[in-house]
Parts: structure tokens; C-alpha cells; sequence
């Protein structure tokens, strides 16, 4: 099943807030369900969030007829619902560009994302394993992934896990330790449902232990995936992302970011300049209905954290292997 696809037209995807209890199915048709989706996490993950956003534009334009402004003004919406994933501004740029040739035209463009997004998750599921054979060898390999970075983060496999994937089809994979993932368990509630459907090994650990166990030899590498890879190769991912390179750095063991090439942005020249979206204090004072602080905690809330450069191993997309340890870039030129 794909995690988003278009139907009959609309836009169908798996409501990842309802995983692993249940596999629900969303129908949307209109751009405010959509932005809905998007910011309640029925719908995430960078390669996810392109497919989306350029989708939510060809749904505009199929509802909007001639009224191109309208379409503009909702998509700016759409653009802006998840503000650190680069991904989601992308895939409604690249639709909207498309925009004067008419619906079918912005259609077309939306599919296309789609389907580059399919081929780019193969690449990468290969690109990263090669590497994990360069860097570890041909034996059995240990793993350690955060968040969610599987095909519920992409239309297919995805991209760290889509790594992990490939490793294990190859028969290469020992066990994957996947963090739980505070505050909303993306790699309790996803990540080990993914695993455990594909028949993979893997334990599942709390967040804190996470440098504890890469100290105490736990994993031969860490995979994480990105929602922003700046010009100089800092890159944004689920907040916990940084507290593992550090461990990785101190315990020796290779730090790779796997994320499409649509995911490097040339434009945002280091980490510095990334917008942390902070969701609030609902996500951290309580889970499931259920409180776990006292009555009026307020909650600092980070989505995501900035890894530099210097603590990546080597960022791996669909087209390259980029050696940040050796000085190696994103930025083209």
C-alpha cells in the first residue's frame, strides 16, 4: 500500500495517527482537509510531504477552474502549513510552475513527483547500502535509526529505513534499534510497525539510551533521514538527531543522512538559518487524552534539531554520496 497516491481524483493516504492500531485511509478533496493532515501528522516525512504538497496543487487547480489567484493564494497556504521540511515547498513550487498550461498540466507535473519520489527511495536504499558495505564490510550489521524514515515517510521504502531495507533484503541486516521517538513515538508507533511487516530484526530503545548504547557498542552505524540539508551539509531532522551524532562521533561509528536530492537546499546557506518549528506544549504535557504533567506546564517543544556538517558521516541522496567528513558539500559550484 502506498502512503499517498491519487484516485479518482483525489488524494488518498494512510493516517499515520491512527498506526499501529489501525490503517485508515483518508480521502481528501479539499486544500484545507489537506492542510489539516499535514499539521495533525496524518501525513509526514520530507518525501511524503513533497508528494502533498504538489498533489494539493493539482487538487486547487482541478477545483479552482480559471481562478489562478485563487489557486496561488491556497497554495501559499498549503506551502506554508509545515514551515523546517523543505520538501512540502518544493512539491508545491514544482506543480505550481506548471500552473499557466491548465489542471491537467499541474496534474501531470504532481505525478511525476510521485513517481521520481518511487524510483528515488530504490536509489537510495541502494546508494546507502553500498556505502554500508564500503564502510563495514559484507557481514551482518547493526543499525540505529530515530523517527520515522520508511515508506510512510516517502510514497514507498523511503529513505534511512528504505536503507535498512535493502541491507536486509541483501541479508546483510543483524538489527535495527529503533528510538521511540519522544513526544509522539513516530518510531514506536511507525517505525516498528514498518519493521515488523517487512520481517526485519529490531529492538526498540528510549531516546536517552540512544548515546548510551552507541558508547557501549551496541550498533556498527546510525541512518537518520532529513527534512533540510543546507548548502554546507548541516542538516535538519526529528529533534534527537544531533544527541546521536555526538554519540556516534565519541563512539567511532559511521553517521549517514539519507534523504533525495529534493531535500538539499542550496538556498539556506547552513543550519543557522532553519526554521525550527516548535509544536507546542500539548505534545509533551500528556499523550493520548492522558496528562503526565501538572495543570499549567508549559513545554518547550522543538520538532526538529540541527546536526552539522561536521558531525555527518557522509549524506547519501538518489544521485550521490556526499563525503561531509572529507570536506564535501551539497552546493553545487
Amino acid at each position: 500500500m502506498r502512503t499517498i497516491d491519487w484516485a479518482d481524483g483525489a488524494i488518498e493516504m494512510i493516517d499515520q495517527t491512527a498506526l499501529p492500531g489501525r490503517v485508515d485511509v483518508l480521502r481528501i478533496s479539499d486544500i484545507d482537509e489537506l492542510i489539516a493532515a499535514i499539521q495533525r501528522l496524518a501525513v509526514r516525512g520530507a518525501p511524503a510531504l513533497g508528494v502533498a504538497g504538489a498533489l494539493g496543487v493539482a487538487l486547487l487547480a482541478a477545483r479552482s477552474g480559471s481562478d489562478l489567484a485563487r489557486v496561488r493564494t491556497d497554495a501559499a497556504r498549503l506551502r506554508a502549513a509545515r514551515p523546517t521540511a523543505v520538501n512540502l515547498a518544493w512539491g508545491v513550487d514544482r506543480a505550481l510552475a506548471r500552473l499557466d498550461e491548465g489542471p491537467d498540466a499541474v496534474l501531470l507535473e504532481a505525478l511525476a513527483v510521485r513517481d521520481e519520489d518511487l524510483a528515488a527511495c530504490v536509489a537510495m536504499g541502494a546508494n546507502g547500502a553500498d556505502l554500508l558495505r564500503e564502510l563495514l564490510g559484507n557481514g551482518a550489521k547493526r543499525l540505529m535509526t530515530i523517527c520515522n524514515t520508511g515508506g510512510l515517510a516517502a510514497v514507498e521504502r523511503g529513505t534511512a529505513l528504505g536503507v535498512a531495507q535493502t541491507v536486509f533484503e541483501r541479508g546483510e541486516l543483524a538489527e535495527v534499534i529503533a528510538m521511540e521517538t519522544r513526544p509522539l513515538l513516530q518510531g514506536a508507533r511507525l517505525t516498528a510497525w514498518e519493521l515488523q511487516q517487512m520481517g526485519a530484526p529490531f529492538r526498540l530503545a528510549v531516546d536517552s539510551a540512544g548515546p548510551f548504547l552507541l558508547a557501549r557498542g551496541a550498533a556498527d552505524a546510525v541512518l537518520i533521514g532529513a527534512d533540510r540539508i543546507t548548502a554546507n551539509g548541516d542538516t535538519a531532522n526529528k529533534v534527537g538527531s544531533f544527541s546521536l551524532a555526538l554519540a556516534a562521533r565519541h563512539a567511532g561509528v559511521p553517521f549517514l543522512v539519507v534523504a533525495p536530492e529534493s531535500t538539499v537546499d542550496v538556498d539556506t546557506p547552513n543550519g543557522g538559518a532553519i526554521e525550527i518549528e516548535d509544536r507546542g506544549s500539548a505534545e509533551v504535557v500528556g499523550f493520548g487524552g492522558v496528562r503526565t504533567a501538572p495543570e499549567g506546564t508549559v513545554a518547550v517543544n522543538p520538532a526538529f534539531d540541527v546536526t552539522p556538517a561536521e558531525f555527518i558521516t557522509a549524506i547519501v541522496t538518489d544521485q550521490r554520496v556526499i563525503w561531509t567528513s572529507k570536506g564535501q558539500t551539497p552546493a553545487v559550484g
